[in-house]
């Protein structure tokens, strides 16, 4: 299960309707599981009942950037894989313990 609904989503993205509901937590879930391999543990299972704020938002906003840049290839413009600010809670709370 996601930390991010798909109505914070939507909101956070600015979407009002609901054609790109499936998409949407497609890029939840994606968004999630590459933070999750960044960290080295599962969001949901480390903080069971209650996520820190900074880790939601690094969800939304790599699920925002996934949203946003949808093509594998971008010509013409520069383009990272998360945006700064995903990178930050990444080193923040990232397992340093290698089991």
């Amino acid at each position: 299960m996601a930390i991010v609904s798909v109505a914070d989503m939507k909101q956070h993205l600015g979407v009002l309707d609901d054609a790109d509901d499936t998409l949407i937590e497609g890029k939840i879930a994606a968004a999630q599981a590459w933070l999750e391999s960044f960290l080295g543990y599962s969001i949901e299972v480390t903080f069971p009942d209650d996520v820190p704020a900074d880790l939601v938002e690094g969800v939304k906003q790599q699920a925002a950037h996934l949203f946003e840049n949808r093509e594998s290839t971008v010509s013409g413009v520069s383009i990272a894989l998360s945006p700064a600010s995903v990178d930050d809670v990444i080193r923040n709370r990232r397992s340093y313990a290698w089991q």
